[in-house]
């Protein structure tokens, strides 16, 4: 059976007077992928910090597995993962610490710990390396840390900014592998991306912003039938609701100039 795992509830960010986010209602349930899309600065980061508890909302409210992360962060904390877009490592662990430091942080069990890092450094294809330290790893290796130490809690929501930056092609298709399967295992996985192609490919259901406001959301499929273009690509539906297709023809035009 599904359950809702992640629910806004007109959230909103204000700095001064200026609404970077501005009541986002969304749900995303277990099993299912939730592709976030937007342009630079549509509020993304925003709106994954306030669901995370980094930042908080202005008005409204924010929910993990039916916890209010402002009122009750430690219950919601504990039954997620974040990933940033430019993840913090100590480079003076190795990987197979760092797993284990992420561990003890969320009480897992030694023996349980020590098992399932085995297993998340084998399949990023990392136990060879698991002890060479941190400042020594690519930025693509160290994506794949992050993402084991992740997984390392079993977190029943995961929430992604901008995965894939600086990820080679078989590390991308690695990624979107480890995050279908943990969504048929009832995850609920947001991913926040600007990649179009990841997200047709990839995700159930996405939501598309603009300047802080949700103007879309449905599957890929639905979104071609509210557009009313049933062969056009997400890339296509995307440029044509952020006016982004305004772009596309100038640069056409010019390339033909």
């Amino acid at each position: 059976m599904e359950h809702v795992l992640i629910k806004t509830h007109q959230l909103t960010k204000r700095y001064g007077s200026v609404s970077v986010v501005k009541g986002l209602n969304m749900e995303v349930k277990s099993g299912e992928i939730f592709g976030f899309l937007g342009p630079n600065g549509a509020g993304k980061t925003t709106t994954i910090k306030m669901l995370t508890g980094l930042l908080d909302p202005s008005e409204g409210e924010a929910y993990i597995c039916g916890y209010d992360i402002s009122r009750q962060p430690t219950q919601a904390k504990a039954m997620m993962a974040y990933v940033p877009d430019q993840p913090k490592l100590y480079g003076k662990l190795s990987a197979r610490e760092f797993l284990h430091l992420v561990a003890a942080l969320y009480r897992v069990p030694k023996n349980v710990m020590k098992e399932r890092g085995e297993q998340l450094l084998a399949m990023f294809g990392l136990q060879n390396r698991g002890d060479e330290l941190l400042e020594g790893y690519s930025h693509g290796m160290r994506q794949k840390v992050v993402l084991a130490s992740a997984l390392i809690h079993q977190p029943k929501v995961i929430l992604l900014d901008e995965p894939t930056v600086g990820l080679d092609p078989a590390s991308a298709r690695l990624l979107k592998d480890v995050l279908q399967e943990m969504a048929r295992q009832g995850v609920a996985v947001f991913v926040s991306t600007h990649i179009l192609e990841i997200a047709e490919r990839m995700c159930h259901r996405v939501a598309i912003l603009k300047e802080g406001q949700l103007i879309a959301q449905g599957s890929p499929e639905e979104l071609r039938q509210k557009a009313g273009h049933g062969g056009e690509s997400l890339e296509d539906i995307f440029l044509e609701l952020t006016g982004g297709n305004e772009n596309a023809e100038l640069i056409r035009s010019l390339e033909e100039g």
